[in-house]
């Protein structure tokens, strides 16, 4: 009898292990910090094992590993005494019309500023129901359609099973309606070869193209759209359209994602737009909804060029800091490759620091000009007072500064990063013998000018003040245009220079005078 009991009791616990999840360390790290959600994130998982789906279980504790990552923040308008304001978005039909009724808001209620209302953490808001529907419906395109069986599971898990494109609010785009599976249904009898991703990826993107369109005014949209509002919208900002081309490629078993540069490096703002992942993880970019695959051009030129990934990449600068240290905003992410290289020529940087070095700072940054301030593009380790910073594009202004106290301060001078390689720093001690003769603020009007160099691009009666650098912008004076061009004497040579007209927006570029020319960074 004894003997039997003990046996009974040896087979229940061999049933019980064989019918628990084996859960990873990380994915067991997940469910300890997911709260009052645990009980869902079990299901989905529990639901995969009893149906002996490995593969998808597999997929699922990928994405449990690396949800904690991802969120969704709710925004609201607030003035300076912390009371929301209501902004009544989707009354506006475009970019100017939604400045002017925030400008008038500024009026009525002070300075206004964005600020976060609520945070929804993956992990700690998804539901079971959505997590087993989202890898059914992935599983299921990545088996059946004809385009798709090309594709490895390491590229899968990447760029085709993941629920979100950056960090819009969770909508179950898979199933909804049937949406993007059903719309492209056809696409198959379309082709000419249909084991051919990137004509899939084109008659997709034209179908997208001609109903979504781009529009400024969502550059005053406080989040990405999930796709429900972009559906009723049918317009966004790049960010919503790449995301709602993700949706679309990766509900057909495309594998797709976003790379962005967050600052472009001759011009204000940043940039976003889709590329197509191929079997041998090369990327081909698109930007969807507007252009074909493999004829996209980048518009202006880039620094850096990240790309989004759903699975958390440990050499990134947010697994280096030490507590309480903090890092620029666009830096600070845990889920972006460095894929720079892939868009231009690229150098490595070493920077030898001159400077004190400010208490607990171990990080340098380069920035590039954006918009009238200097933003973080990359970051390096300080070893030995000097940094080198991996693979920047060329033929770019840099500035390295240190960044203490959520402010971003010079640590050296400015310098040119040639096409060779080379850095041309811009420190000179001496004054240009001849007459500076300015002719614009920006480089467009330049390029749209006469050729006898007369013609100047200046509002008559405006203000400019033109700045040089020198720890900071020193103003060299300031002058009223006329149809002439601006002329200024005993000008520091060989430095970088500003050159604003007053009460602007501040997005004139900087420059560097050579050969009686300005040139423009």
């Amino acid at each position: 009898m004894k003997f039997k009991t003990i046996l009974f009791f040896g087979i229940s616990l061999l049933l019980i292990s064989c019918s628990m999840v084996k859960y990873t360390e990380q994915a067991k790290l997940t469910l300890k910090s997911s709260e009052k959600n645990k009980k869902e994130l079990k299901k989905a998982a529990k639901y995969f094992h009893k149906i002996d789906q490995s593969d998808r279980l597999d997929a699922l504790l990928f994405l449990y590993e690396n949800m904690p990552s991802h969120s969704f923040v709710k925004i609201g308008l607030f003035d300076e005494n912390e009371v929301e304001v209501t902004w009544n978005f989707s009354e506006f039909k475009d970019y100017d019309e939604a400045k002017t009724a925030m400008d008038s808001l500024e009026v009525e209620f002070g300075e206004l500023h964005w600020k976060k209302k609520e945070k929804r953490i993956d992990h700690q808001t998804i539901s079971s129901e959505f997590l087993i529907d989202n890898i059914d419906l992935a599983f299921k395109a990545w088996e059946e359609k004809p385009w798709s069986k090309k594709y490895d599971y390491t590229v899968f898990k990447e760029y085709i099973l993941p629920y979100r494109g950056s960090n819009e609010p969770i909508e179950s785009w898979r199933s909804w309606r049937g949406y993007f599976m059903d719309s492209y249904k056809d696409i198959p009898a379309q082709m000419f070869d249909q084991t051919d991703i990137i004509e899939a990826a084109q008659l997709i993107n034209k179908d997208l193209t001609s109903w979504f369109k781009f529009n400024s005014k969502y550059y005053l949209h406080p989040t990405d759209q999930g796709l429900f509002e972009m559906l009723m919208s049918k317009e966004g900002r790049c960010e919503d359209i790449t995301n709602l081309t993700i949706y679309a490629l990766r509900a057909n078993g495309i594998g797709a994602t976003s790379d962005y540069t967050p600052h472009w490096a001759n011009a204000g703002n940043n940039h976003a737009w889709n590329v197509i992942i191929l079997p041998d993880g090369k990327a081909t970019p698109i930007m969807g909804n507007d252009s074909d695959p493999s004829r996209y051009k980048l518009s202006s030129k880039a620094a850096k060029v990240y790309r989004k990934v759903f699975s958390e990449q440990k050499d990134n600068l947010a697994f280096k800091l030490m507590n309480n240290e903090k890092a620029p905003a666009w830096l600070s992410g845990k889920c972006y490759k460095d894929v720079t290289h892939e868009y231009t020529k690229v150098f490595d940087v070493n920077i030898a620091l001159d400077c004190e070095i400010p208490d607990s700072t171990n990080y340098l940054y380069l920035c590039v000009f954006n918009s009238g301030e200097w933003k973080a593009i990359h970051w390096a380790k300080i070893n030995n007072k000097a940094a080198n910073f991996t693979d920047m594009g060329v033929d770019i202004a840099y500035l390295p500064m240190f960044y203490v106290d959520k402010k971003l301060f010079p640590a050296g001078y400015p310098f040119i990063l040639t096409k060779n390689g080379d850095k041309k720093i811009l420190n000179g001690n001496n004054l240009f013998e001849e007459e500076v003769v300015l002719h614009s603020v920006t480089k467009k009007n330049i390029d749209r000018s006469n050729k006898d160099g007369r013609t100047v691009f200046f509002e008559k009666g405006e203000k400019y003040e033109l700045f040089y650098w020198e720890d900071g912008w020193e103003s060299f004076g300031t002058q009223i245009a006329t149809e002439k061009p601006l002329r200024f004497n005993k000008l520091p040579a060989k430095r970088l220079y500003w050159l604003v007209k007053e009460n602007s927006n501040e997005e004139e570029r900087i420059f560097t005078y050579d050969n009686n020319k300005q040139i423009w960074w």
